[in-house]
């Protein structure tokens, strides 16, 4: 599909990509990019790319395609290392779990003559870095695109179509209306689980091998959530406060409903609620985002046989 494809950034997403893009031939190039020189050299030794640099703006040079994959706060910085380099006729997109704000940090930078498509593949682990990529990460998953009122359509096209030949399900959204399902979605998981992780570590009253030797229970699922890129989800946070801010103030809400009902014992109120979320789990699963079977140890296929 593509000449050449800048990877800035190598991490669990843009190693993802670095692995599908080969399966599938999708580009006669990667450039690779990071920060980092031992990261860069790790990509290097996993055959991630074709070329490798810590200068983003010598990737995007020829590229077609420039796809950033760092954390939100770090968009604004890129768009500017890379701008004065990229071709005319370039697309190019992000993975930023954030959209409004990616946008006012990218855009400005933007040159005339390429096209500036945002997107959000709904698609991760709680693992990081250029070892924790695999090329099923977007395997029936959703990519949301948020394109700008001015994006050239055919442009828009050919990013469907990479992300299709990716394994990916597209959709659009207005990125105001991205940010706030997301701030539902994942966000909001996301900090529930650092909260509880969290205030179990803090108890006096349960020890730390109380609460290791126990986690089997409900408490696992919260520490997977809670050991993911710390970076990443700070700038999250910063990035997409106010619809954040606004679910956790809902959720605030039903939690202090939730405590009325168990304080006042009304068990109709929490058997009825606990058998609306029950429907939410089945409707999933029914869309296909996850399946209907025993996960004891976390061990879903990810077509390569290693953990997700």
């Amino acid at each position: 599909m593509f000449g050449r494809i800048a990877l800035i950034g190598i991490g669990l997403i843009g190693s993802s990509l670095a692995h599908v893009i080969r399966r599938e031939g999708l580009a006669g190039h990667v450039a690779v990019s990071t920060r980092s020189e031992a990261t860069l050299g790790r990509a290097r030794e996993l055959g991630l790319g074709d070329s490798y640099t810590t200068d983003p703006a010598e990737a995007v040079r020829d590229a077609d395609l420039v796809i950033v994959s760092v954390p939100v706060g770090a968009s604004g910085a890129v768009a500017a290392a890379i701008s004065g380099a990229l071709k005319p006729g370039a697309i190019i997109t992000d993975v930023g779990s954030t959209k409004r704000s990616v946008i006012d940090q990218m855009l400005p930078h933007m040159p005339e003559g390429v096209h500036f498509i945002p997107g959000h593949p709904i698609a991760g682990t709680e693992y990081s870095g250029p070892d924790a990529g695999f090329a099923a990460l977007f395997t029936n998953r959703w990519c949301i695109l948020t394109p700008l009122p001015e994006t050239d359509p055919e442009a828009l096209d050919t990013l469907k179509t990479f992300w299709r030949a990716c394994g990916s399900d597209i959709d659009q959204m207005d990125p105001d209306h991205h940010d706030r399902v997301l701030a539902v979605v994942s966000h909001l998981p996301q900090l529930i689980s650092y909260n509880i992780v969290g205030t179990a570590s803090d108890l006096e009253t349960v020890t730390e091998s109380e609460v290791i030797k126990y986690s089997a229970s409900g408490f696992r699922d919260f520490t997977r959530l809670a050991a993911s890129d710390p970076t990443m989800w700070r700038d999250v946070c910063l990035h997409n406060k106010e619809a954040i801010l606004e679910m956790l103030s809902r959720f605030s809400e039903d939690l202090a409903s939730m405590q009325r009902a168990i304080r006042w014992e009304d068990g109709k109120k929490l058997f009825d609620l606990f058998t609306r979320t029950r429907a939410i789990r089945k409707s999933i699963i029914e869309a296909g985002q996850d399946v209907e079977m025993p996960d004891f140890g976390r061990q879903a296929a990810r077509g390569d046989g290693s953990k997700s």
